[in-house]
């Protein structure tokens, strides 16, 4: 007689990851679209920093297309090597691939305020095709290194037997962790440059109008700059830090070898994982040039409407 309960288990495990990743992966998928259809349509925005910001969307897009499959990883399937192998190394190649696009749309936007003078001297700018190898290349050796020999295959398929520990613990602490406080540490430096340049305006400002106390002008500029400090904190927490706690609760539970309940696992990945992915999202939704098509679509369509239900009133 067949053991229903074991087989009901993974159903149940698969069915919870869709419904979690399905609606969120679609929301990624479209909102990246979006944004590669707004540049692409304005012609103004055809140079190479836009074209960084377009592998970042690709690369995002393609992680949204990736993301009911990455927490499947952590469950135990009946799947031949070569297949075990596809539905592992892909997903992570993908995921490295946002990863390392992220961190060179910061750099590329971090000289341009550091060191604005040899910006367009930089060497992303000269040899566009290169660094794009340079950021996808080594994304896919790395993620390609179980299907090289370096993985723990025993015949079942999970996360345990393609990727060796030692692995794990070089892509986190070796690629993922020092990308992440790259990314935070060139923040912090431009908004602690922006900060130098505000008390900078200030200070003039005040020569100008011969006064010790701040005007309205000052009180504005200090207002916005604390808005964007709220802002740029509150997406670093609200994006990054479920997938660090997601990350390190994992390799704490590797490396105690403790088993823990699935249904913690998948709520987890999927929030870890989506919440990272949302990090393009927000940067390009911010910029109003990369969503002015659409807001001009959705207005050519409301204006088309309202005649016809207006005569349908009438």
């Amino acid at each position: 007689m067949m053991d229903f309960n074991n087989s009901y288990v993974p159903i149940s495990e698969e069915q919870l990851i869709y419904i979690i990743t399905i609606p969120l992966s679609a929301t990624i998928i479209l909102a990246n679209l979006v944004i590669i259809l707004g540049i692409s349509w304005n012609r103004q925005l055809h140079n190479t920093p836009n074209y960084f910001f377009l592998s970042l969307l690709v690369a995002d897009m393609c992680t949204g297309v990736a993301l009911p499959f990455i927490p499947l990883m952590g469950l135990n399937r009946h799947l031949s090597f070569s297949a075990c192998l596809v539905a592992h190394v892909f997903p992570n190649f993908l995921f490295l691939a946002f990863l390392f696009n992220l961190v060179m749309v910061h750099y590329e936007r971090y000289i341009c305020i550091v060191d604005p003078l040899h910006y367009s001297n930089l060497w992303m700018h000269r040899s566009f095709p290169l660094t794009l190898l340079v950021v996808w290349t080594p994304a896919l050796l790395y993620a390609s290194l179980p299907a090289f020999g370096w993985n723990n295959w025993t015949g079942c398929c999970s996360y345990r037997r393609v990727f060796p520990n030692a692995f794990l613990f070089l892509e986190v602490y070796g690629l993922v962790l020092p990308a992440i406080l790259a990314i935070a540490a060139m923040t912090g430096h431009v908004l602690w440059i922006t900060r130098g340049q505000l008390k900078d305006i200030c200070r003039l400002h005040r020569s100008v109008e011969r006064g010790n106390q701040a005007s309205d002008q000052e009180q504005k500029l200090n207002l916005r700059y604390t808005r964007c400090v709220v802002a740029v904190s509150l997406t670093f927490l609200a994006c990054w830090v479920p997938y660090l706690i997601y990350t390190h609760v994992c390799i704490a539970l590797l490396i105690s070898d403790s088993k823990w309940s699935s249904t913690t696992h998948i709520v987890l990945s999927c929030i870890g994982i989506g919440s990272m992915a949302v990090v393009p999202m927000v940067l390009g939704l911010a910029n109003r040039q990369y969503t002015e098509p659409a807001f001009k679509l959705l207005q050519k369509l409301r204006d088309r409407w309202r005649p016809r239900t207006q005569a349908s009133e009438v």
